[in-house]
């Protein structure tokens, strides 16, 4: 726990529940947790099974093997890929628990992993508390992110044995085409690096003629590689926590050993109404992916009317925003502060995600339609009163 630093998104949250706890309504754009029904198909299903009798009990650490299926079923579909659901899947309780654990398996004390910086805290937190070294890897809209790669690799006080990647990026919401999969799964082969491919926003790319590309699309990726997803996001599920680990049979097969030995599983009717998400609910995906283009849409328009020039999102449910310049000196954790403190709009400060991400903030789009315009005016009078003197 030492080498954790304190939680730096903890004064934002707590001026955010002293609000609430006064009466005051907070725009809440902080925490990425999807406010979407989850597809009636999936709540029948866990309903259905939860009566079932013996549906209580502990399920096997690895997962179901229709909810292993469905994941695989989902590959093939989506990117032409075959796993076998036996040795190449594993369901985990979301994918920052399978990160957690795998991460937990891999790397030994003192060793060095390249992870994105800004990024999703566990992917250089999980790297800490399995007693290693995070390097980071500069990320963002604007990045050049295999070069940042190879400058992460040439500036690593040890040579690095693991490489994490995820595209569409959570904070920045920044995108990769599959020549850059194609120099990752090459580079890795040369350097002998395992990689870990977060693909929790897969289904969130907002042209179509710009789909996400899968680290399996290119040849020979699962000698090196294991890739992550989960349905919450794409199928607004997340209390559910389900998520899944395929790709590579030795890296699957380490994962599984270590949750054989620190889970008994997930609630059985939770695991198969992902199953039925996965295998009949694409419309439910497409109409999530439609409320968050609809919402960054809005959000970048509204900002924009209030002075606040951000770009618009290739993908995710984030919106990621330089500070306005009156308030870069004040750094990201002061200006998330005063934002909510006086406008009562809460973002996260994009500092809270590594070094890389000071000078912006992250909108999550949690909010409805209607609360996003109201929230971009409150923020239009706040940018219009200026700085406050520290």
């Amino acid at each position: 726990l030492a080498a954790l630093p304190p939680y730096i998104l903890a004064k934002v949250d707590e001026l955010k529940s002293r609000l609430r706890a006064e009466g005051h309504d907070v725009y809440d754009f902080g925490l990425g947790n999807p406010d979407g029904p989850s597809p009636a198909a999936a709540i029948d299903r866990l309903v259905t099974e939860a009566r079932r009798p013996g549906s209580q009990r502990y399920m096997p650490s690895k997962g179901l093997p229709e909810t292993r299926e469905a994941i695989c079923a989902w590959y093939r579909r989506r990117y032409g890929q075959v796993f076998d659901p036996e040795s190449e899947a594993v369901v985990t309780i979301g994918s920052k628990e399978g990160i957690a654990h795998l991460l937990l398996a891999l790397v030994s004390p003192g060793d060095c992993v390249l992870a994105p910086d800004p990024c999703y805290p566990i992917h250089r937190f999980g790297v800490v508390i399995a007693g290693g070294e995070p390097v980071g890897v500069a990320c963002g809209p604007d990045a050049d992110h295999f070069a940042e790669i190879e400058k992460a690799l040439a500036g690593a006080p040890r040579p690095p044995v693991g490489l994490i990647v995820n595209f569409p990026h959570n904070p920045t919401s920044a995108t990769v085409d599959l020549a850059y999969y194609e120099k990752v799964v090459a580079l890795a082969r040369r350097q002998k690096l395992w990689v870990i491919s977060d693909l929790a926003y897969a289904d969130l790319a907002f042209d179509p003629a710009f789909p996400t590309r899968s680290i399996f699309e290119v040849p020979g990726a699962r000698e090196v590689a294991v890739e992550f997803f989960t349905v919450s996001k794409s199928y607004s599920m997340p209390g559910w926590r389900v998520g899944f680990c395929v790709g590579n049979a030795d890296l699957v097969g380490h994962l599984t050993t270590i949750k054989g030995y620190l889970d008994y599983g997930i609630f059985a009717p939770a695991q198969l109404g992902a199953a039925t998400a996965l295998n009949t609910c694409d419309e439910d995906v497409g109409v999530n992916r439609e409320r968050y283009r609809q919402r960054a849409d809005l959000l970048v328009k509204g900002l924009a009317a209030a002075g606040w020039g951000v770009p618009m999102p290739k993908a995710s449910m984030f919106v990621w925003a330089q500070l306005p310049a009156p308030y870069r000196s004040q750094g990201a954790v002061a200006f998330a502060s005063a934002l909510l403190q006086d406008a009562r709009v809460a973002v996260s400060p994009g500092v809270g995600f590594g070094p890389g991400g000071e000078g912006f903030v992250r909108f999550s789009l949690v909010e409805s339609d209607d609360r996003v315009g109201a929230a971009c005016a409150a923020i239009g009078q706040f940018l219009r009163q200026g700085p406050k003197s520290v």
